[in-house]
């Protein structure tokens, strides 16, 4: 993965929808009707939304009849935990700071 692709990720959990919408994907499956109530916006809003965390890959979409159902992908869900970790990892703890190169 490039920065660009992970940049992309980020962002799609950078709003309060997304991330409202991720912590009612916890508790499994929903349809879209349930979280357009819940989040009382309107379904164009949703669909915004939705399509973003979709492109990301937190979330898989799945159609019955005319209705979405959603949940949380475990597969892009570990992706982004790696991805987090690969940049918060503090390699530097394992070396001295006399080792260590100065100017």
């Amino acid at each position: 993965m490039g920065f660009r692709e992970d940049v992309r990720r980020i962002k799609a959990l950078a709003d309060e929808n997304r991330l409202a919408i991720m912590l009612l994907l916890q508790q499994g499956e929903k349809c879209g009707c349930v979280l357009l109530e819940e989040l009382k916006i309107t379904q164009p809003t949703l669909s915004h939304h939705m399509k973003l965390l979709c492109d990301s890959d937190f979330v898989i979409g799945r159609k019955e009849g005319k209705w979405m159902y959603y949940s949380i992908s475990p597969k892009g869900a570990a992706v982004f935990r790696e991805m987090i970790e690969h940049y918060t990892r503090c390699d530097h703890e394992s070396v001295k700071t006399e080792d260590r190169p100065c100017c």
